[in-house]
């Protein structure tokens, strides 16, 4: 389980080191990234991400368009990134404006997945959530 808040630094264009304690989480060297809700990105275990989308890949494919749209979103959107020697990921470049990061960040477990979030976005949803006693 992802648990925990990190202020991972950004090396170079993307590039983050994953915290250790995320990192002891995964199965594999491979995680999928896809962009999240509240402008923030979602991050999966490969074998995860497998699970979730697997519900969404069985609906019929030509009777139900709402199914194929949410195949589309999820798949699209979706890219498979190997750690590095060190625990190191790239995230890609149209996902770091998605979420408006360009120099501090903030990691945050959230149970099956982690989230990446621009680091002042993330103080005001936190904000937010706790305002609203949740």
């Amino acid at each position: 389980m992802f648990l925990g808040t990190y202020y991972p630094n950004l090396i170079g264009k993307g590039r983050i080191a994953l915290p250790k304690k995320i990192r002891e989480q995964l199965v594999s060297n491979k995680i999928v990234l896809t962009v999240g809700f509240e402008k923030c990105i979602f991050g999966f275990d490969e074998k995860d991400w497998e699970e979730i989308v697997k519900p969404e890949l069985s609906r019929p494919l030509f009777s139900d368009a709402e199914g194929r749209d949410l195949r589309r979103k999820m798949c699209m959107e979706a890219m498979v990134i190997k750690l590095g020697a060190q625990g190191r990921i790239v995230i890609p470049e149209a996902m770091m404006e998605y979420a408006g990061i360009k120099d501090k960040l903030t990691l945050i477990g959230a149970g099956d997945h982690f989230e990446i979030w621009e680091d002042g976005r993330w103080t005001e949803y936190k904000k937010k959530i706790e305002k609203e006693n949740i």
